[in-house]
């Protein structure tokens, strides 16, 4: 897939208020400080769609872009350990699963996972979450260029490994690095590959 043009169309923070559209969108999330921005600006080949920020948990809504004028490119508020308040945090945790489980045009959610590190808890735990309501997924781990080679594999077969306690068939996967553009082709090929299955 080729993209000509992505743009930001609305923030919000009620699920109902979203775009009402029935083209199909494809939601990226992951814990805070995951690189999900700079993953987006990559994919859509746009520096500054998606705001980055040294500062983990500044995305706080449901942000719509649109992206060749086919899809929406839906970037979801991070889960984990955001710098705010547990009050927020519980709204954000309302405001992501009424999003995952009301959105009818929701074909794809992209769970952004750090190569760097072991697996989370937290990071299972919500794949598990998604696996419980049936909910279509894929994994991309990002930061591939922060490692060395061979510790991308070892990580990603140990992320396999723990998956594989109660996934009987592992979910598809990427790996990514926003700095190289590694990876670019294959998730957006794969985003063409979904929205083909659907005509």
């Amino acid at each position: 897939m080729k993209i000509k043009t992505a743009e930001f169309v609305i923030s919000n923070t009620d699920v109902q208020k979203c775009p009402n559209t029935t083209i199909p969108e494809f939601a990226f999330i992951g814990r805070s400080n995951v690189g999900k921005s700079s993953l987006i600006n990559m994919l859509t080949n746009r520096k500054k769609l998606a705001k980055t920020s040294g500062r983990p948990g500044k995305t706080q809504l449901i942000n719509h872009f649109i992206v060749n004028n086919e899809w929406h490119l839906v970037d979801l508020p991070g889960y984990g350990w955001a710098r705010v308040s547990k009050t927020d945090r519980g709204k954000f945790g309302d405001i992501i699963a009424s999003y995952l489980l009301d959105r009818q045009s929701l074909v794809c959610t992209f769970i952004l996972i750090d190569i760097r590190l072991k697996p989370q808890p937290i990071d299972l735990e919500f794949i598990n979450w998604m696996g419980e309501k049936k909910l279509p997924f894929a994994l991309i781990f990002t930061k591939a260029d922060k490692i060395s080679k061979n510790k991308v594999e070892s990580h990603r077969a140990a992320f396999n490994r723990a998956l594989k306690a109660d996934w009987a068939e592992l979910p598809v996967s990427f790996i990514t690095s926003s700095l190289a553009k590694q990876g670019q082709e294959e998730v957006l090929d794969y985003i063409e590959d979904v929205m083909n299955s659907l005509d």
